[in-house]
């Protein structure tokens, strides 16, 4: 694998770390300030809302290769940037499950939602620590980073408290 091929891997798993980040965070986000009045409606909302961000994140994308290749993409590359993102997405499954979980063990859908969103921040913590790892940051600036990431998710849980 020469440089150039190593160097857009990196990108590739750093985009993928950043769409989960991301897919993780406006998933918390509509969980929070949604009104919805079941579960399920909730669940959609969520999974509907991070399929727009994908699909607005990859309409972005091709129109910025197109104007920096200065013609229209092959299928194959089109095809290849269409099956790019999908951590957006997929991120926000484990969340989701908790919600749908709390509820089919009884909450009702303030405490599903709070429930959703603990684990959001959690895993938002535990990917500050991992992306301070892989930094290769000391103790103290992974705990930053954990912190910094984990803040993301407290304020969706005190967004919810307000609206709700």
């Amino acid at each position: 694998m020469n440089g150039s091929d190593l160097g857009a891997r990196q990108l590739s798993e750093e985009a993928k770390i950043a769409n989960g980040i991301y897919g993780v965070i406006v998933g918390s986000g509509v969980m929070a300030a949604d009104s919805g009045t079941s579960v399920t409606q909730l669940a959609v909302a969520v999974v509907v809302t991070l399929l727009v961000y994908w699909a607005a994140e990859r309409y972005a994308h091709v129109v910025a290769r197109r104007i920096k290749l200065g013609r229209r993409q092959s299928r194959s590359e089109l095809r290849r940037e269409l099956s790019d993102g999908w951590e957006l997405v997929t991120a926000s499954y484990l969340p989701l499950l908790v919600l749908v979980t709390a509820s089919l063990l009884g909450a009702d859908l303030t405490a599903s939602v709070v429930s959703a969103l603990v684990f959001s921040t959690a895993l938002l913590v535990l990917s500050g620590w991992r992306v301070g790892g892989e930094a290769n940051l000391g103790p103290a600036q992974r705990f930053v980073s954990a912190a910094v990431a984990g803040a993301f998710g407290v304020v969706m849980i005190i967004l919810q408290s307000f609206l709700h």
